[in-house]
């Protein structure tokens, strides 16, 4: 085997359908495009959402609400989860290296640290944004709420 003897496997490839070339090679005529109509002309492309003339449904369907571009998006974190870090690895400092390598967000999200649950140990706790009722529990437990 060498290049110059080298062609596809049986089956793999098809020859092209001719159309349009006269009345003998059976695809003259109206070269399979069916009997005048929009879609037998040449230079015919169908609108994106074209039903028919039937309303086509990006209008049948209302419009509705909005999406805000100034919203920042937080991921929430309670202080029960900060509870059970500060046991099962014993810190005294919790950062966004530490909510990352436990797996609770990816690197570039936002964190909030919101009051549900109870706080024994002491700990500060570096993020985004903080809850008052969070606030309030850390320092009440010893540590401090650093805003990143």
């Amino acid at each position: 085997m060498n290049l110059s003897n080298l062609k596809p496997a049986n089956g793999s490839t098809k020859t092209k359908k001719r159309i349009g070339r006269g009345a003998g090679s059976g695809l003259g005529g109206t070269s399979t495009r069916g009997h005048k109509g929009a879609k037998s002309r040449s230079g015919y492309s169908k609108k994106i959402g074209f039903e028919g003339g039937q309303m086509p449904l990006q209008r049948r369907v209302p419009k509705f609400g909005f999406k805000n571009i100034n919203r920042v998006e937080y991921r929430a974190i309670n202080l029960d989860v900060i509870q059970k870090m500060a046991e099962a690895n014993g810190l005294d400092k919790i950062g966004l290296n530490d909510f990352i390598e436990a797996g609770f967000i990816s690197p570039k999200q936002l964190v909030k640290i919101l009051g549900n649950g109870a706080l024994t140990a002491k700990v500060e706790v570096q993020a985004h944004a903080f809850s008052k009722t969070s606030i309030a529990a850390i320092e009440a437990a010893g540590g401090n709420a650093v805003k990143l």
